[in-house]
């Protein structure tokens, strides 16, 4: 039998919460999941619950943020003038400004 599912402060998790989601929107959620550092489960919770998704840097998070740069830098290459970015890519622009300035706050604190 497998250990309890409990949260940090010992509370026992039995309930499953699930929903659907378009293609679209998982690969959204995937990757802001990749930025956070955080579990899938946790980050959807702390999202739903309109808890702060605090980013704790770690290699898995330089890794995601390298990947997520290089496919944006693809992006903007493959686009001419700047005249046809998508939503998408503004978007995740948007979460990888607000990841490395969170960071960036981090890396200030520690000094």
């Amino acid at each position: 039998m497998s250990a309890k599912n409990v949260d940090r402060h010992n509370r026992f998790r039995n309930i499953t919460v699930g929903f659907r989601v378009s293609p679209e929107e998982q690969a959204e959620l995937n990757r802001a999941v990749a930025l956070s550092g955080l579990s899938k489960q946790e980050y959807c919770y702390r999202r739903c619950m309109e808890r702060d998704v605090v980013v704790q840097g770690n290699p898995r998070v330089y890794k995601a943020l390298k990947n997520q740069m290089a496919d944006m830098l693809a992006e903007l290459q493959r686009i001419e003038a700047g005249n046809n970015v998508s939503d998408d890519l503004l978007n995740i622009i948007e979460l990888i400004a607000v990841t490395m300035d969170g960071m960036k706050g981090d890396v200030a604190n520690d000094e």
